[in-house]
């Protein structure tokens, strides 16, 4: 159907944000997969989308405001458009609404790099960095704390509302056993995951591309693809 959003994404926590918002908005979509340790993303074809080469991009053939087709990265960003497009998970009251930003953007700038990072140090590289490993998984701990010191008093991210500040949180802390943390010594953060995974949307987000999801070690050709000279190739270079 022409009116279905386009999704080009890859199942993991940047990816899933927005297949559950477009899930728990009920958004009609289509899914590109784009396997992003095969390369996909460095062709001209997804370079077009996006030059910045990484995953999630959303395009919206009919945007509410008219015009042309909209075409979006990065995932903080595409959870706003889709929540003012779809009315939903922005709180309207003000204090919340910037509640909801406020930990949106605290999960953009912090829990999603930190946590990166430490995947990386953790399970990712051919040769130990024990400093590097310590330094952003203790980063990441310290996050997650914060997190949940803060839930002992709310509800969700923004207070009593649900939003996209959760979505965004969400799919990181699935992938917790990555940098040797688990979720369960986190009481509340953990009881707020329990709240989040029954909620149909968030299901059936997270399983978008489910059964792509690759083992957390990395062959060397995969890790020349992510970390390595193909990222740096310039547009068509061979």
């Amino acid at each position: 159907m022409t009116g279905d959003i386009d999704l080009w994404t890859w199942p993991t926590p940047n990816g899933r944000k927005v297949s559950i918002m477009l899930e728990e908005c009920a958004l009609p979509y289509r899914v590109h997969p784009v396997n992003i340790r095969e390369g996909d993303q460095l062709t001209d074809t997804f370079r077009a989308l996006n030059g910045n080469t990484k995953i999630p991009v959303i395009r919206d053939p009919e945007p509410p405001f008219g015009g042309a087709p909209v075409v979006l990265s990065e995932s903080g960003a595409i959870l706003e458009y889709l929540a003012e497009r779809s009315g939903l998970f922005l709180p309207e009251d003000p204090r919340a609404r910037w509640a909801a930003k406020q930990w949106l953007m605290f999960q953009m700038g912090g829990v999603g790099p930190m946590h990166g990072q430490a995947n990386h140090f953790c399970a990712y590289t051919a040769e130990p960095h024990p400093y590097s490993r310590a330094r952003y998984r203790d980063e990441a701990l310290r996050l997650y704390r914060v997190c949940d010191r803060h839930l002992l008093s709310a509800e969700w991210f923004a207070g009593e509302e649900y939003s996209i500040a959760d979505i965004a949180m969400f799919p990181w802390t699935q992938q917790m056993d990555r940098i040797d943390l688990e979720i369960r010594d986190f009481p509340a953060l953990s009881a707020w995951a329990a709240a989040m995974a029954a909620r149909p949307g968030v299901h059936a987000g997270m399983a978008v591309l489910q059964d792509r999801v690759s083992p957390a070690r990395m062959t060397d050709a995969e890790r020349d693809v992510l970390f390595g000279a193909a990222q740096h190739r310039p547009p068509s270079a061979k």
